[in-house]
């Protein structure tokens, strides 16, 4: 029976009036891929389930052409809530600045990534991906950053793409704050940690590295 993996997208759309967001196309698009060609089922699933706002800022209208079939999952996303986590070996939280919306102190987040928590099951992440984690703890109601090498999209980054103002928080400071081990690289550069089941990817350069590190931890656990 073929693995599956659960991959978690926005539903959020707007961060005001005048900017649109949405996923970063090609932190779905890349991972999806890499782990398709290694054999496993890839799932997409979001807060509201259905069609996915793309960032604008992510695409052009010349996308590869071996894009269009791994991004038909994200026409019509499953609901998360309606998912069982026990049929995943594996999660994986996308980026965009969405993600900043609707992924943070979301119960269903929680309460879906404490299984893999329990049973240690691989979670992985990238760019904003990681604000799914704030809020989240574990059975013992420990933060389940606390004391874990991550990294994520960094408040460099975040002042350098002039959205800083719309954000929530920063990603960088909260994650701290919780108590992550945050580390960070030059803005924009291919960076990723890995810490035991812990996956995690800098910035939408990284999709593809986190991807792979993620197989390697799948294959190996």
């Amino acid at each position: 029976m073929t693995k599956k993996i659960l991959m978690v997208v926005t539903n959020a759309d707007q961060l005001d009036k005048e900017h649109q967001t949405g996923l970063w196309l090609s932190e779905f698009v890349e991972p999806a891929t890499e782990l398709k060609e290694a054999g496993f089922e890839v799932v997409a699933a979001s807060m509201e389930g259905g069609k996915i706002p793309i960032d604008p800022n992510s695409y052009s209208n010349e996308l590869p052409r071996v894009w269009d079939g791994v991004m038909e999952p994200i026409h019509d996303t499953e609901k998360l809530s309606d998912l069982n986590p026990s049929d995943f070996v594996g999660i994986f939280f996308c980026g965009g600045h969405g993600s900043m919306v609707d992924f943070p102190n979301n119960e269903t987040i929680q309460q879906i990534l404490r299984h893999f928590i329990s049973e240690r099951k691989i979670i992985a992440s990238v760019c904003h991906g990681p604000a799914a984690f704030v809020g989240v703890t574990d059975h013992n109601e420990k933060a389940f950053v606390k004391g874990r090498t991550m990294t994520g999209f960094t408040n460099e980054e975040e002042k350098q793409t002039g959205l800083e103002p719309l954000m929530p928080f920063l990603l960088e400071d909260q994650l701290k704050e919780e108590g992550a081990d945050f580390i960070v690289h030059d803005a924009f550069t291919d960076h990723v940690e890995v810490d035991e089941n812990l996956v995690t990817g800098q910035n939408h350069h990284s999709s593809l590295r986190t991807a792979q590190a993620m197989i390697k931890q799948l294959k190996d656990h």
